[in-house]
Formats: C-alpha cells, structure tokens, sequence
C-alpha cells in the first residue's frame, strides 16, 4: 500500500500537467487562428486611415493602360475597306447589315448579320467564314463572331448576329481591301419535320 500510494500520486500528477499543457496548447491555437482571421480587416483598416489602397490603385492603373493601348494602336494614318459577304446554301436569307465599311486598323468595329428562316420546318445551320486576300486572315482578329456555332431557327425565324472585329496595324501595308465572306449551310442530318399548315392556308413563295 505504501508503494503504490507515490505511484498514484506521482500519475495524477503527470494527468494534471497533461491537462494543464493540453489547455495552453489549445488556449495558444485559438489565439493564431485569430491572429490570422483579423490580419485581413486589420489590414484594410490600415490602408483606410492612411489612405492607401492598393487593389484599387491597380485597378485604376489597369484601366488606364488598357484605354492608352487602345487608343494608340489605332493608325488613323490608314484606312482599310472592309467588305461583307454573305452566301446561302438553302432556301433561306442571309445577309450584312451593310456591305462595305472604312476602318483604321487597330478601331474596334461591329456589323450584324441577318439571317431569316423562310422556310415551314425548324431548320439548324452554322456559317464558316473565309478571307480575301489570304494574307488577311492572321490580321484579322474577331472578338466576337457567330461562326462555327449551330443555330436552330423555328419556321420563319429571324436573326441577328454582331461580328466584332479589330484588324492589326501590323497588316502589310499594300492590302488595302479585305473581304469577309460567310457561307450558310444547314447542318448535314439536322433536317426537322416541316411545320403543319393550318386548314385554308395557302402556301407562298418567296
């Protein structure tokens, strides 16, 4: 009895310093953890009073660069004539809202295109585009086109598309006309069933 009693006292002893260790331990973790939480707001505070903020200045000098780029990449010493084409394959309109633009290379430029289904079935079509001269085609860069994307139109549906586009000052200097040209054509087994004629209706022709 008298040997085991410094044993247990010598274990509770070691329980408690685990414990008293286990609670410093613990009591040290939740206040890095807060540390860590409040070094955001903390930061921003700092910048506030001091009047300094450094995402937005970034943003701010950004912006500035991007709109100084733009602005200097256009060579208003050049005109380039743009002109639309637009070919169907299939009973169908598709067409440039104009014909023809004058623009500077590097000027942010946006034409639309129609496009009408005059036929009585829901059709699906897309337009591959092409170039003249071919030495164009690198220089002439589309920001947005409906290209190469599959469209179902319903039974008389009609719609219009933007190209927009910016040619590079980097065109050689002796091209002075570009052509864009898109080819229609219905997605090969896309064909829907023709839409039913109501009673008394009489076909037309378009």
């Amino acid at each position: 009895m008298s040997d085991s009693t410094p044993r247990r006292n010598w274990l509770e002893s070691l329980r408690r310093a685990n414990l008293q260790l286990v609670g410093k331990l613990s009591v040290v973790a939740v206040l890095m953890f807060g540390f860590a939480y409040s070094l955001v707001p903390l930061y921003n505070a700092i910048c506030s009073a001091l009047g300094i903020n450094v995402l937005s200045l970034s943003e701010r000098q950004h912006a500035v660069k991007a709109r100084d780029i733009k602005n200097t990449q256009i060579d208003y010493s050049r005109k380039i004539s743009i002109e639309f084409d637009a070919n169907v394959r299939g009973p169908w309109e598709f067409k440039p809202a104009v014909s023809h633009l004058e623009v500077h290379p590097g000027e942010l430029t946006t034409v639309m295109y129609e496009f009408k289904n005059v036929q009585n079935r829901v059709m699906s079509a897309q337009a591959i585009p092409s170039y003249a001269p071919k030495q164009a085609t690198a220089h002439f860069n589309k920001l947005e086109c409906f290209c190469f994307n599959e469209y179902t139109l319903a039974a008389g549906e009609g719609k219009q598309w933007p190209v927009v586009f910016v040619i590079d000052p980097k065109l050689p200097k002796d091209v002075k006309t570009i052509t864009l040209s898109y080819t229609f054509f219905e997605v090969a087994g896309k064909k829907q069933a023709a839409a039913p004629v109501l009673n008394g209706a009489k076909g037309s022709k378009s």
